[in-house]
C-alpha cells in the first residue's frame, strides 16, 4: 500500500494559442524582408582605408578607380614577381653554400682521421 497516494498523475498543460505572438506576419513582404534580414546584399569590407564589395565571385572596389586598382594590381603583381624570383636565386645560394659546407666538413674530418693515423703510426715506430 503506496504512502502517499496511488499514482503520480501531472496536472495537463493547456493547449497553446493558435496565433502567432509575433506581430510580424501583419507586415508586407518588403518589411518583413528587411526586419528579418533575408535581403542581405552583396558582402562588403573596408580594407586599407579602401572599401570593397563582393560581385559575381570577385571583391571589386566601391570607389570608382578601377584604372588606378588595375595598375596598382598590376605593379603589385610584377613586384611580387621579383620578390619570388628573388626568394628562388637565395634558396639556390643557400643550397650551394650548404653543399659546400658539408664537403668541407667531411674533408676535414678525414685529414683529422689521417692525422690521428699518422700519429699513431709514429707512437708505433718509436
Amino acid at each position: 500500500m503506496p504512502l502517499f497516494g496511488n499514482s503520480f498523475s501531472p496536472k495537463k498543460t493547456p493547449p497553446r494559442k493558435w496565433s502567432s505572438l509575433s506581430n510580424l506576419h501583419l507586415l508586407d513582404r518588403s518589411t518583413r524582408e528587411v526586419e528579418l534580414g533575408l535581403e542581405y546584399g552583396s558582402p562588403t569590407m573596408n580594407l586599407a582605408g579602401q572599401s570593397l564589395k563582393f560581385e559575381n565571385g570577385h571583391w571589386v572596389s566601391e570607389s570608382g578607380s578601377f584604372l588606378g586598382d588595375r595598375r596598382e594590381l598590376q605593379r603589385l603583381r610584377k613586384r611580387n614577381q621579383q620578390l619570388e624570383e628573388e626568394n628562388n636565386l637565395l634558396r639556390l645560394k643557400v643550397d650551394i653554400l650548404l653543399d659546400m659546407l658539408s664537403e668541407t666538413t667531411a674533408e676535414s674530418h678525414l685529414m683529422e682521421k689521417e692525422l690521428e693515423e699518422l700519429k699513431q703510426h709514429n707512437r708505433r715506430k718509436k
